[in-house]
């Protein structure tokens, strides 16, 4: 199963529902469901906070679902 839509079925939550929240057209969200389009970056860091996951686990390149934590940058 496609992690966007299991990540929006755990919330009980439409495509519709998801791409308002994006501000896009629920055929472009059903879009990066299906894997029809590649998910832009600035779409994919909004999803990863909406869901409070890493985009990796979004991308599949973790069964990790907790968010990275932020590093401080060394100077």
């Amino acid at each position: 199963m496609n992690r966007l839509k299991e990540l929006r079925n755990e919330k009980k939550l439409y495509q519709k529902d998801i791409a308002h929240i994006l501000n896009m057209s629920q055929t472009g969200y059903s879009q990066y469901e299906t894997e029809t389009n590649d998910i832009p970056t600035e779409i994919l860091k909004k999803l990863a906070t909406y869901y409070e996951v890493s985009i990796d686990y979004i991308l599949c390149l973790t069964d990790i679902k907790e968010p990275y934590t932020k590093s401080k940058i060394i100077k």
